[in-house]
């Protein structure tokens, strides 16, 4: 988070250093206004490009693998993993129940199961709980 907020602050202050040179510039009479326009321009595009390249690329970390052994230590069975796979995207029992073809009663005894064996009280308990035993990849 340091880091973003240092790299938009520079480029904030590369800004306003530009604005400056160009108003000095274009006041003495040394440069058109298009060029100075069209430096600016090819010189943030290039800032654009260079920080969605940054974005882009993977910090070389591996996924973290899902611990089976543990999936199976708790009982959680594959479709229970399914459900627990949509509560992570954040669907409703309904969402995940069209999704996977089940009855939305179906999908609230998955849910409920998934709740008792985690040792959770709600969905997000039961999301970050998945995150910490190491059963989910996100």
């Amino acid at each position: 988070m340091k880091k973003t907020v240092f790299v938009f602050s520079s480029l904030i202050i590369a800004l306003l250093v530009l604005f400056k040179l160009s108003e000095y510039s274009y006041r003495s009479g040394n440069l058109n206004i298009e060029l100075l326009i069209s430096i600016i321009a090819v010189l943030f595009f290039v800032i654009g490009v260079y920080i969605n390249k940054k974005g882009l690329t993977k910090d070389g970390s591996k996924p973290i693998p899902i611990d089976l052994k543990k999936l199976e230590d708790l009982g959680i069975s594959k479709r229970e993993y399914e459900v627990l796979e949509q509560v992570i995207k954040g669907l409703s029992n309904r969402e995940i129940g069209e999704k996977l073809h089940l009855s939305e009663s179906t999908i609230k005894t998955h849910v409920s199961n998934l709740l008792v064996k985690l040792d959770v009280k709600r969905r997000t308990q039961a999301i970050q709980k998945a995150k910490e035993l190491k059963i989910i990849t996100e």
